[in-house]
């Protein structure tokens, strides 16, 4: 049986090791995959396997200190001869490079301790101590260990020398013996110099350890270092406090240190803040900045760079620096573009962030060229990559993102004028404009401007010419702009026969624009009219079902009463049920209805009076109050707002509001009301008013929000004042890029939170999903799904879009929300009638930085009726009809200086 099942297992490993390498061959930026072959690999004893597997897994990504310490045991575990000893040197070579890791430092200088017998194993064991005390000498909190573990290792020397100190001669003793010592006092003053941690003990340690009194060099140094300490104390303090990875923290401790300027703490400090925070793009990009303006030192700038990318190699712009360090550190071509090539496998999330790395790429070989030449290398060889990058966005981003990342052609366009001014090749870039064009950018103005621009530089009049009468048809924009500009040129340099063309094709075009925006603004207002005719329809429609309704519970109450009274002469003692119009009951008699005469009334003159006219009994009046909830009013007190939240979206059918509600924020704090609100008739309203004694106890009820009430989620928002502030609006979630969250739609709606979570975390650490429900608390279908970097983002998009989950094909992507439009105010519209504003038409790239300048100051007046439009309500206009302007008032427009 037991065999049996060793050999399940084996199967399994089996099976889950042909899957990891399956999904390591389709994505080898695959973190978590690298990491589960290996514990598998060990699992099974491959030992082989398992030193490739973290061999291939140390080229891509750097190892974290427990990948590190685990791999380094186990190979010191094998070692058996002086070449396996040196294979594990160069283990923890590669390990110390990664993170700044004071543990591999000690069992570095440890293991080479036991090498100390061979030929030079006691220079061998002294550079690793120094080297540590470089690294991690200054950590103030792990240092100690390093400094206690060298010092131990020289004054074993001293005491196994002293037994024979005595025997040798003055000048061998010196040359031994006292060197020796020398070495141990040298090591105690240089760490009583530096701030560390329990310094007192080792200054108590010194002076019973040494045979002479301190110098008082030492004893400066020491106190001074003491102070630096209690300076440091409130940050270190901080870390020791804080919970991993306390960016926070270590973000003041950074700021702190460049303040003080020494380069080398300042560089500690960093690399202890990457060690927790290794996935945060922004802290690399910080520490790779100061050391490209500050150190300048080629072997640590490339070294950080290099660890950079390996951390975050999904950030486009870590790429992008590293390539302008290697460029500035002067690193050999071929090691560059493998770079670049590692780079555009990276797998970055976003189309322009290709887009970015090929420029990058692209403005470092235009700087290798000599363009004093008319041919070289290096000139075919950019032309080359600018041709391979326009394909690659084509075949490779296009295929992936459905887009190529660069809907203006930036890189076309950056060829474009570098064939123009560098080489002098304008039949090139005529060709390349031409293909730019071609690709949807013919109708905006500022393209063909860039164009024209390049032609009056680098070409001539004629194709100057050739192309602003192809913009002036094309142009949709703002074609006014680029009427006026071939005007301009014509008038500066054309003949008349130019000037008359001109003038006719601009007139033409310009009359055609006018009638499209008259028909686009007229179609637009009637549409706003037809919507404002469907809202009264509606509104309409509301208000006679609403009257209906109410005609109908009239007449059963007025039929129910009429039952009551038959019932009632015929000598029944049912009570009477509590009319829910009590406004009827309660109210004045109408003018002209007699008021009841004493003969009508009971209890005179012995007389019995009809069962419907007698009072109702005390208890019939306690029911029907009791069914009325007779609520008081209460003002809401706007000063109080700070400590009072505002809880709606509650079931209208809530029984005792506040004693249903209390227990809930009483968990927060001390409650001091619960005010739910009623309506005239009674019934509750679905939102609150909870009061809170302290402010700070308000903000935690805030926590609260979206928490289930009898199956229906509770909102839960701030009290504000909307008349004080009409533009408040309570949303806490993100409507920005969160590249480490995804948006997963087409979920069944009977997926559960847990199921969906069981399905992301086998991509990553899964950090909070939400389900996304309407008011009523129903699934929509939708989620948030937050990991804990951006890496394992991209790598579930890769993984889970087109999934099937319930028989439902799920889209999964990353957060990027749409803006939210702002909505349209009522002024705006106008109407059919009204004087037309020109209708700016942007597109998909929306309004660029060039257009905001391009419509003419004539055009740009507005007129009297618009101006009237905005401050009030327009007069009806005279006349339906509205005025076309004649091709010789666009001419005197044009012309109007």
């Amino acid at each position: 049986m037991r065999g049996s099942q060793n050999r399940i297992n084996i199967y399994s490993n089996w099976h889950a090791e042909g899957f990891t390498n399956l999904e390591l061959s389709i994505n080898v930026y695959d973190y978590n995959c690298h990491v589960d072959l290996i514990r598998l690999l060990r699992l099974e004893g491959e030992l082989t396997k398992v030193r490739m597997a973290r061999q291939k897994m140390s080229e891509i990504f750097p190892l974290t200190e427990e990948l590190w310490l685990e791999w380094l045991h186990d190979e010191i575990s094998m070692a058996l001869d002086g070449l396996d000893r040196e294979h594990v040197y160069d283990l923890f070579e590669k390990a110390v490079k990664d993170y700044i890791c004071p543990n591999i430092w000690l069992e570095y200088g440890q293991y080479s301790v036991g090498g100390i017998g061979q030929k030079g194993g006691l220079e061998k064991v002294r550079s690793v101590f120094e080297r540590a005390l470089s690294s991690v000498g200054l950590h103030m909190t792990k240092g100690l260990a390093i400094w206690e573990a060298y010092r131990e290792f020289e004054s074993a020397i001293v005491e196994a020398a002293r037994p024979i100190a005595g025997f040798l001669s003055p000048f061998d003793r010196e040359q031994t013996f006292d060197s020796q010592l020398e070495k141990v006092h040298s090591l105690f003053r240089r760490q009583l110099a530096i701030p560390l941690y329990d310094m007192e003990a080792t200054f108590a340690e010194y002076e019973e350890w040494s045979e002479d009194p301190i110098p008082e060099s030492v004893i400066q140094n020491y106190n001074k270092a003491l102070q630096q300490l209690e300076k440091y104390k409130p940050y270190e303090e901080a870390l020791l406090q804080a919970e991993a990875p306390r960016l926070a923290e270590y973000q003041a401790y950074i700021d702190f240190e460049m303040k003080i300027g020494d380069p080398a703490r300042i560089q500690l400090i960093f690399e202890r803040a990457l060690v927790e925070n290794c996935l945060v793009p922004d802290l690399w990009i910080r520490y790779s900045q100061y050391l490209d303006r500050q150190l300048k030192v080629k072997d640590l700038v490339l070294s950080v760079h290099s660890r950079a990318v390996r951390n975050c190699p999904w950030t486009v712009a870590l790429w992008s620096r590293y390539l302008l360090a290697m460029e500035r550190h002067g690193v050999d071509h071929r090691v560059i573009s493998v770079t670049f090539e590692k780079a555009l496998s990276a797998g970055f999330i976003q189309a322009t962030d290709y887009v970015e790395i090929w420029q990058a790429y692209l403005d470092y070989l235009r700087r290798r060229v000599d363009f004093k030449q008319d041919s070289s290398k290096e000139l075919e060889e950019l032309r080359s990559a600018f041709a391979r990058a326009l394909e690659y966005l084509k075949q490779e981003v296009e295929e992936r993102f459905s887009e190529s990342g660069d809907p203006s052609c930036l890189i076309m366009q950056n060829w474009a004028r570098i064939e123009a001014r560098l080489c002098n090749n304008m039949q090139k870039a005529r060709e390349l404009w031409d293909s730019i064009m071609t690709k949807g950018n013919a109708k905006y103005a500022n393209m063909w401007l860039e164009y024209y621009n390049l032609e009056r530089a680098h070409g001539d009049t004629q194709h100057c010419r050739k192309a602003l009468h192809r913009a002036v048809q094309c142009t949709s924009d703002y074609p006014e702009h680029v009427c006026e500009v071939l005007l301009t040129m014509e008038r500066t340099e054309g003949t008349l026969e130019d000037w008359d063309i001109a003038v006719q094709k601009t007139e033409t075009r310009l009359a055609r624009v006018n009638e499209q925006r008259i028909k686009a603004a007229e179609k637009e207002a009637a549409l706003a009219q037809q919507e404002e005719e469907k809202v009264e329809q509606r509104k309409r429609a509301r208000a006679e079902k609403k009257a209906l309704k109410k005609k109908k519970k009239t007449r059963g109450s007025d039929k129910s009463k009429a039952d009551e009274d038959d019932e009632k002469e015929w000598g029944d003692d049912e009570e009477e049920q509590p009319s829910k119009r009590r406004r009827v009951e309660n109210s004045v008699p109408p003018a002209g209805e007699a008021e009841p005469g004493p003969e009508a009334r009971p209890g005179l003159c012995g007389g019995s009076a009809p069962a419907a006219a007698e009072p109702p009994s005390e208890q019939q009046e306690q029911r029907a109050a009791a069914r009325r909830r007779d609520v008081p009013r209460v003002p809401h007190d706007s000063s109080k707002d700070g400590v009072t939240v505002f809880v709606s979206n509650l079931p209208y059918g809530l029984q005792e509001p506040a004693a249903t509600l209390r227990p809930l924020f009483e968990a927060c704090g001390d409650v001091v009301e619960v005010r739910p609100i009623f309506s005239n008739r009674g019934d509750f309203r679905g939102y609150c008013y909870v009061e809170f004694k302290e402010e700070a106890v308000a903000l935690r009820a805030l926590e609260l929000d979206r928490q289930t009430v009898e199956g229906r989620p509770m909102f839960v928002s701030p009290c504000v004042d909307k008349s004080k502030n009409p533009d408040f609006k309570v949303f806490r979630y993100s409507t920005a890029l969160e590249k480490h969250k995804l948006f997963v739609s087409g979920l069944p709606f009977s997926c559960t939170k847990e199921e969906l979570e069981e399905i992301c975390k086998a991509h990553g650490t899964v950090k909070d999903i939400r389900l996304v429900t309407n008011r009523a608390g129903k699934p929509k279908g939708l989620a948030y799904v937050e990991y804990e970097n951006e890496s394992q983002a991209s790598q579930a998009v890769l993984k889970m879009d087109g999934m099937t989950i319930k028989e439902n094909v799920i889209k999964v992507a990353i957060s990027n929300p749409p803006q939210r439009k702002a909505p349209e105010k009522p002024e705006a519209r106008k109407a059919p009638g009204s004087a037309m504003v020109p209708r700016q038409i942007y597109g998909a790239r929306g309004k660029g930085r060039t257009q905001l300048s391009l419509l003419p100051r004539a055009l740009q007046r507005p007129s009297a009726t618009a101006a009237q439009a905005e401050n009030g309500p327009a007069p009806p206009p005279a006349a339906t009809e509205v005025p076309k302007m004649s091709n010789a008032d666009f001419a005197k427009l044009l012309l109007r200086k």
